[in-house]
């Protein structure tokens, strides 16, 4: 356990001490252990490398208050990782929020940060007005899944009453282009999150039961009010990022998709170059949907890296 920001991490570390820093943030719902096979391989590579259970994830504090999951703080406690290894700069990845991380801190703690990649959210500018606003006015009376994880309470205590079930349809959600997914998503309705999802029967191809019994285990246990509580902070991550020490990203950046996944459509990416001002590629992996680290592991692998070693040329 590492302490940081005022708050206690759980950290996996592997790698030399004194090897290139890299640290790799984990989306939502998942773990540190979503990390593992690239974890070991970047190790491998010649690297040393972090991977926190985030705040509110796994074995790591879960703060009450909701202000707690800001991007501020999440990238504080980042910066903190550094900190206690001594490190003065990193390599920063993340997944899905973890890239939201990823692409925050940056702006935040510039001097930090020598290269940063995200994996299946993109890099976006900050939009004109507040952010639940923005959806708002993009999806009216639709039910769209952010909004509805706002108001403490119905989410949490509909994705904690079952863990199996929430975990395995979100692994196996429908990909994109399938329009009828599309559409029980949006309807206007009183039906939550998960009974929009229809139930696979069984789990994806690229998790094993063993691998997905660690998800359960861990969200039964910890429950689901953690992770919701950063999309809670989306209006106030607008209002802390309205004048960063740094406005765009200087720094060399990948971003790196999957070409099924169903969230890239209201993610603008052909607007990254609106905040990435450094060196920018964008890999889109075929046939790969949303959870690209235990998807398509080596390939994921394999664009990191090809960018690590970029950096070091």
């Amino acid at each position: 356990m590492v302490q940081t920001n005022g708050v206690s991490l759980r950290v996996t570390e592997a790698g030399e001490p004194d090897a290139p820093v890299v640290v790799l943030c984990h989306g939502f719902p998942e773990l540190a252990f979503s990390w593992r096979h690239q974890a070991r391989a970047l190790a491998e590579a010649g690297y040393h490398v972090l991977v926190p259970d985030q705040r509110g994830y796994g074995d790591s504090d879960k703060p009450e208050s909701v202000d707690a999951y800001d991007v501020v703080e999440l990238s504080a406690d980042v910066t903190g990782l550094l900190d206690d290894i001594g490190a003065e700069q990193a390599v920063l990845v993340g997944h899905d929020f973890g890239a939201v991380v990823a692409w925050t801190a940056p702006l935040l703690h510039p001097e930090r940060f020598s290269a940063v990649a995200g994996l299946s959210l993109p890099p976006v500018p900050r939009p004109k007005v507040p952010t639940t606003q923005a959806f708002r006015r993009i999806f009216g009376d639709n039910f769209f899944y952010i909004l509805y994880f706002q108001e403490p309470g119905p989410a949490d205590a509909e994705l904690a009453e079952d863990p199996a079930t929430t975990l395995r349809r979100l692994f196996a959600a429908p990909p994109a282009g399938d329009d009828s997914a599309a559409l029980r998503m949006l309807a206007p309705g009183p039906e939550g999150f998960l009974a929009r999802i229809p139930e696979p029967g069984g789990l994806p191809d690229w998790i094993s039961e063993q691998d997905f019994g660690t998800y359960v285990d861990q969200f039964t246990r910890n429950g689901f009010t953690g992770p919701l509580n950063w999309y809670r902070c989306f209006d106030r991550n607008w209002e802390l990022t309205a004048d960063p020490p740094a406005p765009t990203i200087e720094v060399p950046a990948l971003f790196l998709g999957g070409a099924a996944d169903a969230t890239l459509a209201y993610t603008p990416r052909h607007r990254a170059r609106e905040l990435v001002t450094g060196a920018y590629r964008e890999v889109m992996i075929d046939g790969a949907g949303h959870w690209l680290t235990e998807e398509c592991p080596d390939e994921v692998t394999r664009e990191l890296l090809r960018f690590l070693a970029e950096q070091t040329r």
